[in-house]
């Protein structure tokens, strides 16, 4: 797997080659995304690239994420953080377990979620290119739970997919005492009480991360 940096600036001028993976580390501390964007590329199992993003403009995380899927071309696309660590051939087993499974969105093992939740995520792009108009995650989102919706419309198709083996986890030493973005919260909620643009019926998927 190859690394390249870039800045939420430059990228608005790039067009990314087309490659099997491409995964996105948007990041606003250099130092532990280079630690974590060298760790993840030495252990990834298979070629792909891991593209570290400077969000320079502030713009927060799914919006950078959103940008990079926008001038990428890759059959898989996926999203992590500055300060993910991997687990041995994580993407090589991710990428078979999307194969096996023909699932659409695997949720690597965080170490909390037990695939119930892909924090961090890994997508097929032709279904990724059709929940949005384009878009990865729904553009109304800052940081925090566009993969939370991005999963229950998964769940919902039963297209989501999970290997124990393929481990991603986010260390955060501060996790437990830092908040969640409040508008992120009341999108997520108003949107789940309307099906998420009436696409998913099931209350237990609706109800169950509020």
């Amino acid at each position: 797997m190859q690394v390249a940096f870039a800045s939420s600036t430059a990228l608005g001028t790039m067009n990314l080659p087309p490659i099997s993976a491409l995964m996105v580390m948007p990041f606003i501390d250099a130092v532990a995304a280079r630690r974590s964007a060298l760790q993840l590329a030495e252990r990834a199992g298979c070629d792909g690239l891991l593209l570290a993003i400077h969000d320079d403009d502030r713009q927060g995380f799914v919006a950078t994420v959103n940008q990079a899927f926008r001038r990428s071309q890759s059959r898989l696309f996926g999203y992590t953080a500055q300060d993910a660590y991997a687990g041995r051939d994580w993407l090589a087993r991710a990428d078979r377990a999307m194969t096996r499974s023909q699932g659409k969105l695997l949720a690597f093992n965080d170490g909390k979620w037990s695939g119930a939740l892909a924090a961090f995520g890994l997508a097929e792009r032709g279904w990724a290119c059709s929940n949005y108009g384009g878009e990865f995650f729904h553009p109304g989102y800052h940081s925090h739970y566009a993969d939370t919706e991005l999963t229950v419309l998964a769940r919902a198709k039963a297209v989501l997919t999970y290997d124990p083996e393929a481990v991603l986890i986010e260390v955060d030493w501060e996790k437990s005492t830092k908040g969640l973005h409040s508008q992120d919260r009341s999108l997520y909620h108003m949107r789940a009480g309307q099906g998420f643009d009436r696409r998913v019926s099931d209350k237990i998927l609706l109800n169950g991360f509020r």
